[in-house]
């Protein structure tokens, strides 16, 4: 079994001048090793001397295993939070059945590219739906009465029907299309997109007298010149 994380890969395209930080989860490793390898990535991502985008493969996704202690599922839903709020880019690409660990990883993710492999699993180890932030971001994704839906199902979307919920932005078979997409994204500013991403995250759960404030200070930020003009709006 491999899981590691490195600082680009041959061939792999700038995002700007820089080189994204890849990582590779693979679903047959640990949960607390799985955790380890995502806070690293975020580590590189946010290291100015590094890269302002961060890369990440999925392989092999799984159940849950049956020795996990809710210890272990905590700290990992704090390194997935801290990926969905990282102040860099994040692109996930994953094929075939998508799980447990790499499916929060999928949602949590800014760009995501399926292959046309793909099968969501919602279910545990015992059949049920895992009862973790992966509901939480399904509702707040596809919408509560879509999750429903998914959760009385006996399988999982594929790869088109991930496509039309929303849970994927593209299908590709194409190996290197994570490269092409980070080089056709151009010059984001990594800091100007995590704020926009958090505004889009609280949009769902803040009355709009509270989300004003920070709306405004970000227009304010952007008016000026925290933002650049031109820059790409996701």
């Amino acid at each position: 079994m491999t899981t590691a994380t490195t600082d680009g890969e041959p061939g792999a395209a700038a995002l700007g001048d820089e080189t994204p930080v890849v990582v590779e989860l693979d679903g047959r490793a640990s949960l607390p090793e799985l955790t380890v390898l995502l806070h690293q990535g975020c580590d590189r991502a946010e290291d100015g001397r590094r890269a302002a985008a961060l890369l990440l493969r999925l392989s092999n996704p799984g159940v849950w295993p049956e020795d996990l202690g809710i210890h272990q599922v905590n700290r990992w839903e704090r390194a997935v939070r801290r990926l969905e709020l990282l102040g860099a880019l994040t692109v996930c690409t994953v094929d075939g059945m998508c799980g447990a660990a790499a499916l929060d990883v999928l949602l949590a993710a800014d760009r995501r590219i399926a292959g046309s492999g793909l099968r969501i699993m919602l279910h545990d180890r015992d059949g049920m739906p895992w009862p973790g932030m992966t509901l939480y971001r399904l509702a707040h994704q596809a919408g509560a009465a879509q999750t429903r839906r998914l959760l009385l199902r006996g399988d999982g979307p594929d790869a088109e029907a991930a496509l039309a919920l929303g849970l994927v932005d593209e299908i590709s078979d194409d190996p290197a299309r994570a490269e092409v997409v980070l080089g056709e994204l151009g010059r984001v500013r990594p800091a100007e997109m995590a704020i926009r991403r958090r505004l889009v995250l609280e949009a769902m759960t803040t009355s709009y007298e509270d989300a004003i404030g920070p709306h405004l200070a970000a227009c304010d930020r952007s008016l000026r010149g925290g933002g650049q003009a031109g820059e790409l709006a996701l």
